[in-house]
């Protein structure tokens, strides 16, 4: 609580096994490939650089992610014990993607501006070992509490407030295995990737009761899938069940990355 409600991050390390990740890693990027070939598979975060929200049933170990006991305990103590998975996808910064603008990933809601709590989280775990020259994630702590005078959409600030977050910037580094979790609304960005490998990089998006952020995301089980997952995992979600998975269109554009940082 007083990580999120401070610094708008936090972040355990070796929450995963090498290996686990190393499975991971070979699933995401068998579904970019397959993303990009579909129309509407991967939406743009800016130049080289995608998301693709996917179907949980298509990685190895989603079931080990959302019931391990870190992520768990965040969410109940951060979103309380009715919290609800809605979103499971993964951004890809390939080697030259620039620096995007300062951003967050949706307007601050009334609950966080009015009642000052946060009702959302974004939980990220790396596929690879990240190095400086990977176009490591930034973030500005403590600016999730930040009022949107002047963001156009409400999500991208000023360029007059860029030397604010540049003096409390901090890049992160993590290693295959760590998992961090953040408000989303705490402004970030992704820097230039001056490599010549890809980061790619899990998204798990959870929402306390009365958020409404599943309306910019699908998630999909098949009744096969769903009905064997333990009920400790059904109580927290909020998805459509189907009989076979339908291609995800991907909704949870934010134009103002679609070009980079001049």
């Amino acid at each position: 609580m007083g990580g999120l409600y401070g610094d708008g991050i936090i972040g355990y390390k070796g929450a995963f096994s090498r290996e686990w990740v190393q499975d991971l890693g070979e699933d995401i990027e068998e579904l970019f490939q397959d993303a990009l070939k579909r129309p509407g598979g991967a939406v743009g975060r800016g130049p080289k650089r995608y998301y693709v929200e996917i179907h949980p049933e298509k990685i190895r170990g989603f079931v080990d992610l959302v019931t391990h006991p870190w992520v768990v305990a965040v969410c109940t103590a951060v979103l309380g014990p009715h919290y609800k998975i809605v979103e499971i996808g993964f951004d890809v910064p390939g080697p030259g993607a620039q620096d995007q603008p300062w951003h967050r990933d949706f307007p601050a809601p009334e609950d966080t501006l009015v009642g000052r709590r946060l009702n959302s989280l974004a939980f990220n775990l790396t596929t690879v070992d990240v190095f400086e020259d990977m176009g490591p994630f930034e973030i500005a702590p403590g600016t999730q509490w930040d009022t949107p005078e002047g963001f156009e959409h409400d999500m991208f600030p000023p360029k007059s407030l860029y030397p604010r977050y540049l003096e409390r910037a901090q890049r992160k580094m993590p290693k295959m295995g760590d998992i961090s979790a953040r408000s989303a609304l705490t402004i970030h960005r992704g820097t230039a990737n001056l490599s010549q490998k890809s980061r790619p990089v899990l998204v798990l998006g959870v929402d306390a009761p009365g958020a409404d952020n599943s309306e910019r995301h699908d998630l999909q089980f098949s009744r096969a899938y769903y009905e064997a997952l333990p009920d400790e995992v059904k109580q927290h979600l909020t998805c459509r069940v189907v009989e076979e998975l339908e291609p995800i269109v991907q909704a949870h554009s934010i134009e103002g990355l679609m070009m980079g940082e001049a």
